[in-house]
Parts: structure tokens; C-alpha cells; sequence
């Protein structure tokens, strides 16, 4: 495949080594210093855009992408509050859309095995759950969007909680999310369902950015020749 690199930061040149390893070509790779190249992307020219660029950018990177018939892999997160916008766009111009808030097959597991547990744990409402996140310094949106993916989870498959807080939970049907940034730590997910007797913890915990990169790049394999707004749990077979 012809792949076009939106955002060439550390995942992006990782993401470049996986895609070469596995025979493809990068023929764009969007950075600060020439951003005026995207307007060159196209369907002619690129197969598939892997977007992990800035929450500021990335609304426009996935425009493009949507209005001249590229498919596009997003991995970007803090852009949400336009959601509507981007998946309404996808529809309006046929195109196709694959946002994770994490690649790393690991990670989507431990999706699944979050809300297979909050449907168990929905049945004990004595027992309170709450999320830490742990990231690198450099990661700029917190909580993270694997954070809030995981409180949604647990949001929409929970008969109690409602919404999420960050970092302190001032009723019972919020999660708490606590976000703590230090060097070296590629991420760590921890969900923690708290009683006066005993803890039940489930934690992912990421050894490099590989894992994100291989997932993106195995994202942008699958996402040809598909239609619409799609997710990564689709692309695994979970749903």
C-alpha cells in the first residue's frame, strides 16, 4: 500500500518502520515543518492516511483525508468534542474512518475484558471503581482518551455510574480517573473496583510504542475497501 504518515513524531516513525517491514511504501509524511504537502494527498496517490498528529490538527488532517477519498486511521485523541462532525463527514462523502483511542491489540482486549467485567461487577454496586492512568511526560491531553475510553465502557454496560470525573469522584455514580505523567512510561491502564474487604484490579501495562504502531499499521491493512465509521474491535473480530 501506499501510505501517507500524518503526524511524523516518535509513533509516527515507528509506525513507518512496521508499514516498511511489512512491504508497504510511505509517500507523504505530514509534519510542522510541511504542512502545506497535505493539500498534495489524494486518492491517486495514497491508499490508506495513518493520522497521529496534534489534538489541534487532527480535525483538519481527517477533513482532507474524508473530502478527497482517503481512508483514514486516527489515533490522535483530545479532539472528541467534534466527533459528530467528522463521523457525519465520513458518511456524507462515502468514505471510511477507523478511530482507536489506543492501537495496541493488548489494550483492545483489555477493553473487552473491562466491560465483560462491568457487566459481572453491575450485580455488586457495593464494590466502586475507579481508573488510574499512568504516561509519559510529553503526552499532552490527560486523562488519557484509553482512560476515557475504559470509563465509557464501564458507563454504558454499569447500572450505576453515569459520567466520569477527573481525578476525584464527588458522587457515587461518577468514576473517578487519576492521571500521573512521569518519564520513561510508554502507559499503564489500571481499573480498580474497591470494597471494605478486598480489591479487584485488571491492569494493562505497555512495554514500547511497537505494540500501538503494529496495530495501527494492521488497522490500515484491514480498512481497505471498507465503507463508514469503524472501530478496532470490529477489526478483531469482537463485535
Amino acid at each position: 500500500m501506499k501510505i501517507s504518515l500524518l503526524g511524523y513524531g516518535k509513533m509516527g516513525k515507528t509506525i513507518e518502520k512496521i508499514a516498511l517491514q511489512h512491504g508497504h511504501e510511505i509517500v507523504f509524511k505530514i509534519n510542522r515543518e510541511n504542512l502545506d504537502d497535505l493539500l498534495k494527498i489524494n486518492h491517486t496517490n495514497t491508499d490508506v492516511a495513518i493520522e497521529f498528529s496534534m489534538p489541534e490538527a487532527a480535525v483538519s488532517n481527517l477533513k482532507h483525508c474524508l473530502l478527497n477519498g482517503v481512508p483514514v486511521v486516527c489515533g490522535t485523541t483530545g479532539w472528541l468534542e467534534r466527533w459528530d462532525e467528522i463521523s457525519q463527514l465520513c458518511k456524507d462523502n462515502d468514505g471510511a474512518f477507523l478511530y482507536a483511542s489506543n492501537f495496541s491489540l493488548g489494550v483492545n482486549i483489555f477493553f473487552s475484558l473491562n466491560k465483560y467485567l462491568s457487566k459481572m461487577m453491575s450485580g455488586f454496586p457495593q464494590y466502586k471503581v475507579s481508573i488510574e492512568e499512568i504516561h509519559h511526560t510529553q503526552k499532552l491531553d490527560a486523562p488519557s482518551g484509553t482512560a476515557i475510553s475504559l470509563a465509557n465502557d464501564i458507563i454504558q454496560t454499569h447500572s450505576v455510574y453515569t459520567a466520569w470525573e477527573k481525578d476525584t469522584a464527588t458522587n457515587d455514580d461518577k468514576i473517578a480517573i487519576t492521571s500521573i505523567r512521569t518519564d520513561p512510561a510508554p502507559g499503564t491502564h489500571t481499573i480498580r473496583w474497591n470494597h471494605p474487604i478486598d480489591t479487584i484490579e485488571i491492569r494493562h501495562t505497555a512495554h514500547s510504542r511497537e505494540g500501538f504502531a503494529l496495530g495501527a499499521v494492521l488497522a490500515a491493512e484491514w480498512i481497505i475497501g471498507k465503507k463508514g465509521t469503524l472501530t478496532m474491535q470490529e477489526m478483531l473480530g469482537f463485535v
